[in-house]
């Protein structure tokens, strides 16, 4: 049983991209998890996903560059203010500058850098290095 399929979606990600394959094949689909590859996808960590329709259940069908070194879900999902960044980025990245934190802001799911740039805040879903 699934108890988190976002969580589930970043473990076989990164459990597929430590192996070396080069593809990998997420099901169940969900706004969410689209929304957070799209961004995954336009910070270069992972390429081009479609979802195909199948009838036992759609799936995502998505192509890895290998660019991953860890990614995972934040639990509990925090909520952030524009200010609070840097704390949570000490937390969960590496090092500065390196890595993105995916947050759910009222104006979509974005990178911590963009939530900077439009002064919003929202919680933290994911991260990415």
């Amino acid at each position: 049983m699934l108890n988190d399929p976002l969580a589930n979606a970043m473990s076989l990600i990164l459990n597929n991209e430590l192996i070396g394959k080069s593809e990998c094949l997420i099901k169940p689909v969900s706004k969410v998890i689209k929304e957070l590859l799209k961004v995954m996808k336009e910070n270069g960590y992972v390429g081009d996903f479609k979802e195909v329709i199948d009838s036992r259940g759609n799936y995502i069908q998505l192509s890895l560059t290998g660019s991953i070194n860890k990614c995972g879900v934040i639990k509990p999902k925090y909520s952030v203010q524009s200010d609070d960044f840097e704390k949570f980025e000490k937390r969960y990245l590496p090092a500065k500058d390196l890595g993105i934190l995916v947050v759910s802001t009222p104006k979509g799911i974005i990178t911590h850098y963009d939530a900077k740039s439009k002064k919003t805040g929202g919680r933290l879903l994911a991260y990415c290095y």
